[in-house]
C-alpha cells in the first residue's frame, strides 16, 4: 500500500515521494548550496545573475522539504570566506538579495508554517541586514513546523571557536576555570546549532567533493549526496533524489549500524525551549 502523497507536490515530485519510505526520512537536511557562478558563466551572464536564479531552488527546496515533513533544513548561504574571496560589489548584491529574499519569502514561509532561524556571525553583517533577518525570524517564530536555517557569514572553524570561549567565558562567570568541563556534550551545548539535531543527510551540489568548512562538528555521522546539478537548477525534485538515495543507505553512528538509539528531533527541540 502506497503512502499518501502530500499536498502541493508537481508530477514529477510525486513519482519519487511514492519510492520514499516516509517512516525513515531524514530529521535533518543540509545543503550547500553551489554552482551559481558556473551556471552564470555557461550563459555569458554575469555571476549575480546566478545568485539571483538561486532564489528560485531556494523556494522550490523549502516549500518541498515543508510539503514531505522535514524537521529541519540548513542552507549554507554565505560563508564567512565570501568577504574575503568575492568582490565588494558582488558582496553589496548578496547583502540586498537577502533582504529582498526575506522581505518576500515570509508570507511563503508563515503559509507553509516554517520557522527561520540563522547560524553564522550575524553580527559582522551589516546593521541593515541584520534588522531584516531579525524582522524575518520574528515574524516566523510562532510556527511549529519545518525549521529552516539560513548559514549567513558562517564558517564551521569559526563555530568551534565561539563554542570554547562561550564555555571559558561560562566558567569563568560560575566560579572560575577550575570549574570549566570540557567533553562533547559541552561543546555540543555551546554550537550555534544547539537548537537542532546533527544532519542526518548533507546535499552538495555542482558535483564538488567538499564540505567547504560547513558544519563541521555536526556532519561527523551524516550520509553525504554529491548532485552535478548547479545550485540554480535545483528543485524540490532533486532534494527527493537525494533522500531515496540516502534511504538505499545503512545508516551507521561511529562504525555501528543504524539501530543505535539516537535522539529524537523533538528531544533537541525541547532542550532548546528550556
Amino acid at each position: 500500500m502506497r503512502a499518501t502523497v502530500p499536498a502541493g507536490l508537481d508530477r514529477k515530485e510525486t513519482e519519487v515521494y511514492q519510492r520514499l519510505d516516509p517512516a525513515r526520512l531524514p530529521k535533518h537536511i543540509a545543503i550547500i548550496m553551489d554552482g551559481n557562478g558556473r551556471w552564470a558563466r555557461r550563459r555569458h551572464l554575469p555571476r549575480i545573475a546566478g545568485h539571483r536564479a538561486g532564489v528560485a531552488s531556494v523556494r522550490s527546496t523549502v516549500e518541498t522539504a515543508s510539503r514531505i515533513g522535514i524537521p529541519a533544513l540548513t542552507l549554507y548561504a554565505f560563508s564567512e570566506e565570501n568577504w574575503k574571496k568575492r568582490p565588494a560589489s558582488e558582496v553589496d548584491f548578496l547583502m540586498g538579495l537577502l533582504c529582498r529574499y526575506l522581505k518576500g519569502e515570509v508570507p511563503t514561509l508563515n503559509k507553509n508554517n516554517i520557522r527561520l532561524e540563522y547560524i553564522g556571525r550575524q553580527h559582522e553583517l551589516p546593521a541593515v541586514v541584520q534588522s531584516k533577518m531579525q524582522w524575518a525570524r520574528e515574524a516566523t517564530a510562532q510556527n511549529g513546523g519545518m525549521v529552516l536555517t539560513l548559514a549567513l557569514n558562517y564558517s564551521a572553524r569559526s563555530e568551534l571557536v565561539d563554542a570554547f570561549r562561550s564555555m571559558v567565558n561560562a566558567a569563568a562567570n560560575n566560579g572560575g576555570l577550575q570549574h570549566l568541563q570540557v567533553d562533547e556534550e559541552a561543546v555540543k551545548r555551546h554550537l550555534y546549532t544547539r537548537h537542532l539535531p546533527d544532519p542526518d543527510l548533507v546535499i552538495r551540489t555542482s558535483g564538488e567533493m567538499r564540505l567547504s568548512n560547513f558544519l563541521l562538528w555536526q556532519l561527523a555521522y551524516a550520509e553525504i549526496y554529491v548532485t552535478p546539478t548547479l545550485w540554480p537548477e535545483f528543485r524540490g525534485v532533486h532534494l527527493l533524489e537525494g533522500i531515496a538515495e540516502y534511504q538505499k543507505r545503512e545508516r551507521r553512528y561511529g562504525g555501528l549500524a543504524d539501530d543505535v538509539s539516537q535522539p529524537h528531533y523533538s528531544d533537541h527541540a525541547k532542550m532548546a525551549r528550556s
